[in-house]
């Protein structure tokens, strides 16, 4: 049945204005709606204004409810018409990925968006290359067309191009796709602007902008408050696009991603009936960096190799080396995606992106720019802001920065391409002796004696202890990478400086678990110097890493003693106490606490004699830890009084910061040595003492130990919803140390408090 003929909206209004004897201006003060719209309707140039508008100039107009019905009438005809009678295959939406699969939350948040009464009309989707940014938004715009009577319109800026899009150009595309006639098209730019705004202000259209190259290619792009929405996808983040909802992509989590390559490969005529194995789309997904680009690439090239497994792929793509020149099928090409984005670069940010692929861990900062070009850090951070908003660069939610995997494997590409083997090894070598030097740096914050602030040639320069501390956790795997290297190249002086400055910090971080990696290399590297006394030196730190961190006392007492032959040999009375205290601390580990006493009284009488400050408390604190080994827990206190008298002394006293640390330790044990005696009263004020003196320390281990302490004192007196709290705020400090030892008992204790109150 064919519809009845419903009359063009402009004339229809044109006549009733003229049968009111009105002009534009006068139905323009009466409705609200402003003459330049209003005529725009009745040229045809705006077809379909939204019903609340043709409401206000009927109501302004005077109509009766028959011709408002009308006039009505023709608004919606005119959006329903313009879409597909007028704009037919101008600016459509590009056809829809079949096999989409994933970005369920990121489709959600388009909808949203779309949908949203109130904000912003903008959305920008941003992110790295290969990430899919353009299938989403058209996947989206083909899931939600049916929200848009007045249709779904895209324009590809072709931001990465040498020319993009001119925005004249791209308003001239749109105005056409809403039905703008060619001969009523403004020559100008901002008149073309203009006539955008007035339409989307009107009309129930999407408009998606892909590939944005920069702010100013949108900016005349942007549509008013109305009814209309724009998306725009670009690899940049458009920060300057004010009053935007954002959307930075991500690759996608692992089991969309596996299940990509699994709707991929259903299309296989010989695809086993299960699937290729879960773990081989797994390690497939895992080696594409789960980046949509990569993971069609691998499943395109085996729908076209028949013979080709998912393991056979799988293992083809292991090969760091050659991975980037196999993500490839046909014309689509992993590497071309990202050379695109290098080549928006000046030279100085490729030599930067390049050379950070040489930061041998994950991530890094402004700092490793710097070495690896020479360049200062303030040009630098401005360099890393750029690659960061190109999508080139990722950060950590520390705020440090990273690469995507197969982005590091571009980057490194680039550098052995562009620059000689020579350059290479001098960037790396600037990048390896500013990590060391930066560690040796940090490491002085926590030796005896005064901090080290104000050195003028400090390649880091660190403001505070905490600031060396956190620099070291966060360059860690850097930093050790380095000292391997100079371990590796026979740099044994190096190496040896790195690790004495990590002597006093490596307690505060012994959960680490490569502290015997770095004491081992330095007692190789101070033996190969041919020093007893540098080799006893190191010799005990690596005894104090196997029996802390590796948890081996018996390898710990038995380099003890080779620590020890060393310093007699080198007549060196502190290293020699030093050896017989992580002796003595073994024996008390291995439950041998009458071997311990001795060792630890020895240790203790050669620190006094050589008048070492911060060595003589550590001894006392074995000797009363193998003395409560014994039973004598009387004695235990006592010692640990000793140590107590020592610390306070001005003329005992070591360093306020060793202090610290030795203080909480000796208030711990005596704590545990008075519950033991039945003094629980006493117990639970000396371990609340401890945990006062703990907080200034801020290390884990020892806040959990002083924590469980005080918690068991407290059940031990009865206090048992002060006993839960506090045996809860163990848990969590044993969880961070990575203590499994205080864990188990807190945990315990919380549940043994927690059945008492039920």
């Amino acid at each position: 049945m064919s519809q009845p003929d419903v009359p063009a909206l402009g004339p229809l209004l044109r006549a009733h204005r003229h049968a009111a004897g009105l002009t534009l201006e006068e139905l323009a003060e009466g409705s609200g709606v402003s003459a330049r719209a209003i005529g725009d309707m009745e040229r045809g140039h705006s077809r379909g204004p939204q019903a609340r508008t043709v409401q206000a100039l009927a109501t302004a107009l005077g109509l009766a409810p028959a011709a408002t019905g009308t006039l009505l009438g023709a608004a919606r005809a005119g959006r329903r018409r313009h879409p597909a009678a007028e704009a037919t295959g101008l600016c459509d939406l590009p056809p829809a990925v079949p096999d989409f699969t994933g970005r369920e939350t990121e489709t959600d948040w388009l909808a949203r968006t779309a949908g949203a009464p109130a904000g912003p009309p903008v959305s920008i989707v941003s992110g790295a290359p290969g990430l899919g940014k353009t299938a989403l938004v058209v996947h989206a715009g083909a899931r939600l067309a049916d929200r848009f009577a007045d249709g779904c319109f895209f324009v590809d800026l072709r931001g990465l191009d040498a020319e993009p899009v001119t925005p004249h150009d791209a308003l001239g595309r749109l105005l056409r796709a809403l039905g703008v006639r060619e001969r009523d098209l403004p020559g100008e730019t901002d008149e073309r602007r203009g006539l955008y705004r007035r339409l989307m202000r009107e009309r129930e259209a999407l408009v998606v902008l892909d590939n944005a190259a920069r702010e100013a290619q949108v900016r005349a792009l942007l549509p008013g408050p109305g009814a209309g929405r724009l998306w725009v996808t670009s690899r940049r983040t458009l920060a300057g696009i004010e009053h935007a909802r954002r959307l930075v992509l991500a690759p996608l989590p692992v089991g969309a991603a596996t299940a990509l390559l699994g709707a991929i490969l259903a299309q296989r005529e010989d695809e086993p009936a299960g699937g290729s194995a879960p773990a081989a789309l797994a390690r497939i997904a895992e080696l594409c960096g789960h980046l949509p680009l990569a993971l069609r690439i691998a499943g395109n090239r085996l729908l076209s190799r028949p013979a080709w497994s998912a393991d056979g792929l799988a293992e083809r793509l292991g090969d760091e080396d050659l991975r980037l020149r196999r993500l490839t099928a046909g014309d689509l090409r992993i590497r071309s995606a990202f050379r695109l984005s290098y080549e928006q670069l000046a030279e100085p940010v490729r030599r930067l992106f390049r050379r950070l692929a040489l930061v041998p861990g994950a991530d890094f900062d402004t700092g490793a720019g710097a070495a690896l070009t020479g360049l200062r850090p303030d040009a630098v951070e401005e360099m890393l802001d750029e690659l960061l908003d190109l999508g080139l660069l990722g950060h950590t939610a520390g705020d440090r920065l990273l690469f995507h995997d197969l982005l590091r494997l571009y980057a490194r590409e680039r550098l052995h391409e562009e620059e000689t083997p020579q350059d290479v090894a001098a960037a790396e070598a600037a990048l390896y002796r500013w990590l060391l030097d930066g560690a040796a740096e940090a490491g002085q914050w926590f030796q005896p004696g005064p901090p080290p602030a104000g050195r003028a040639a400090a390649p880091v320069g660190f403001g505070s202890a905490r600031a060396a501390q956190a620099w070291l956790e966060a360059e860690s795997a850097n930093w050790l990478a380095a000292l391997r290297a100079a371990a590796a190249a026979g740099r044994h002086t190096d190496v040896v400086r790195t690790a004495e400055s990590m002597h006093w910090f490596s307690d505060r971080w012994t959960n680490w678990g490569h502290w015997p990696t770095v004491f081992g290399l330095s007692r190789t590297a101070a033996h190969a110097l041919g020093d007893d006394v540098l080799a006893a030196t190191h010799a005990n730190y690596l005894a104090w890493a196997v029996h802390y961190c590796s948890h081996q006392p018996r390898e710990s007492s038995a380099i003890a003693e080779q620590a020890a032959e060393l310093a007699r040999r080198g007549g060196d009375v502190t290293q020699e106490a030093w050896a017989h205290f992580y002796a003595a601390a073994a024996a008390n580990r291995l439950g041998e606490p009458a071997d311990a006493v001795p060792r630890a009284r020895r240790s203790a009488e050669l620190f006094a004699t050589a008048g070492d400050r911060e060595g003589r408390p550590q001894a006392l604190l074995a000797l009363a830890s193998a003395q409560a080994g014994t039973g004598g827990h009387a004695d235990a206190v006592a010692t640990t009084d000793t140590i107590l008298a020592l610390l306070a002394d001005p003329a005992t006293a070591p360093a306020a910061h060793i202090g610290d640390f030795t203080r909480t330790n000796a208030l711990s044990q005596q704590g545990g040595a008075l519950l033991a005696l039945g003094r629980a009263q006493e117990a639970e004020r000396t371990y609340a003492e401890a945990r006062t003196v703990g907080a200034r320390v801020a290390v884990p281990l020892l806040q959990a130990i002083a924590a469980l302490g005080q918690a068991q004192a407290l059940a031990a007196l009865g206090h048992h919803d002060r006993a839960l709290t506090t045996a809860r705020e163990a848990r969590t400090f044993a969880e961070s140390a990575a203590d499994p030892t205080r864990l188990t008992e807190a945990t315990q204790l919380e549940a043994t408090l927690t059945a008492l109150k039920e």
